[in-house]
């Protein structure tokens, strides 16, 4: 071997150095197995002669990089610079640190998830959420399916089946996913009764529907948009005392549940899952991933005798969420035990609840970081960011965004190398700049966004 050829191996970096330089997201084990395998390769070319010079630092680590995103897993981390804060596309709700310790404790580990330690016997893996929503909904009983359209499913299969629904005109919506009101009541066996106009639904309506034949009444709501005008429901005090003289249940399709009033944030109200028992519903469904700000799940609360019919319904062991899920979701619903807490330490609410000068605090925080790269122009704008999973269509979030561009490359080229990145960021085009929401970027994430912007250019 010449002395050339070893001053050049000589001057590779070792392992260890390039370690600390790779992005953190990776996995430490996939991070030194792509390091070793670059640099061996670059041994074996400059001993076969193919390579004759030394390879710089940031070179290697650019081939390093390639390695591992070929390597990546599918389902990977982003960061979500669109400023909608449950983004269905991106996951929706971001879990808290307090949920994600739980999960590490019981998912890793064996738990008395259908055990009870009491007894020493058999328990069901849904009593671990009795006593929570108790005391945050009132609620007599709960039951926890994989997602709200498998609640809506399992509710209508079970109190239903072959029975009439009455429901309104204007709530026989279809939600994302081609989810479709009408498609799920029959799916379950059920017969729609169409009550009311699209923009007016009055008590009578409901009152002249009925039958001998009807099993239930559905009220559902419309998340994803609105009608605004010259329209008309009735109160579903009213609706609830109809439903019981006729001995039948009143179901209400909630969508995003909301355990708490959010109109401090801005918003407009809504009415909290407790207040809409208080008013007499017997049975509720609703999300754990959308404004709870939990996992993915079909929450269902209310009437005990309702629920245990359900809990034997076959179809619920197709439905039923596994530890990973309850464990999340438990966790999510202690910190609303605490309303202060839950706005804290709920990435969903705080993000929400995020002021405008604390967007622009951060949005100036981001901009001192990326405004020394060469190549990259930076800038404050003011911007609207969006609740996002079919909530609050109508109503935006004032906010800051970073906005970035260049002359060495269009915005559309720009978009698309960010979101190839090692922890990939998605954006969003706006006047060909590509913006940065800070309203759903956390602190923690700005190093990894200097750091691909820094490669980039």
């Amino acid at each position: 071997m010449s002395k050339e050829i070893q001053q050049i191996l000589a001057n590779l970096p070792s392992v260890d150095i390039l370690l600390k330089q790779i992005d953190s997201s990776y996995p430490h084990g996939k991070a030194k197995e792509a390091v070793q395998q670059v640099l061996a390769t670059i041994r074996k070319e400059v001993v076969a002669g193919s390579r004759q010079s030394v390879i710089d630092q940031p070179a290697i680590l650019a081939l390093i990089h390639k390695e591992l995103a070929e390597k990546q897993f599918s389902l990977r981390r982003v960061i979500n610079g669109t400023g909608t804060v449950v983004h269905t596309n991106l996951g929706r709700s971001s879990l808290s640190t307090q949920t994600q310790e739980q999960v590490l404790k019981t998912s890793f580990h064996y738990s008395n998830l259908e055990f009870d330690l009491a007894s020493g016997k058999r328990g069901s893996r849904y009593s671990h959420l009795v006593s929570i929503v108790k005391k945050l909904t009132g609620a007599e009983d709960v039951l926890v399916v994989n997602n709200n359209a498998a609640a809506v499913l399992l509710v209508l299969s079970t109190l239903v089946q072959e029975k009439e629904v009455l429901v309104s005109r204007g709530e026989l919506v279809e939600i994302g996913g081609a989810f479709r009101i009408p498609d799920v009541i029959t799916s379950s066996g059920g017969k729609i009764v169409e009550v009311g106009t699209t923009n007016k639904t009055h008590l009578m309506d409901y009152k002249e529907a009925l039958t001998e034949e009807t099993g239930a009444i559905l009220k559902v709501h419309t998340s994803n948009y609105r009608i605004i005008g010259f329209t008309e429901t009735p109160e579903l005090g009213d609706l609830a005392e109809l439903a019981h003289a006729n001995k039948l249940p009143l179901i209400n399709d909630l969508g995003s549940g909301l355990l708490l009033d959010m109109r401090p944030f801005g918003l407009p109200y809504e009415p909290t899952v407790k207040e809409v028992l208080e008013q007499g519903c017997d049975i509720i469904t609703f999300s754990g991933d959308k404004l709870l700000g939990g996992p993915q799940a079909g929450i269902i609360v209310g009437k005990r005798e309702y629920i245990e019919k359900m809990k034997k319904n076959q179809l619920l062991r197709a439905l039923r969420i596994d530890k990973m899920t309850l464990s999340a979701l438990e966790a999510t619903l202690a910190l609303y035990l605490d309303e202060k807490e839950a706005i804290k330490n709920v990435p969903t609410l705080q993000m929400i609840s995020l002021s405008e000068a604390d967007c622009l605090n951060k949005a100036t925080e981001l901009a001192e970081l990326l405004q020394p790269i060469a190549g990259l122009n930076v800038t404050i704008e003011k911007d609207n960011s969006k609740i996002g999973g079919g909530s609050y269509p109508e109503h935006l979030l004032p906010t800051y965004a970073i906005s970035l561009s260049s002359d060495q490359v269009t915005a559309d080229v720009l978009q698309e190398k960010l979101r190839l990145s090692a922890t990939p960021i998605i954006t969003r085009i706006k006047n060909d700049c590509n913006y940065l929401d800070l309203r759903t970027i956390a602190l923690e994430e700005f190093p990894l966004i200097q750091a691909s912007l820094q490669d980039i250019f």
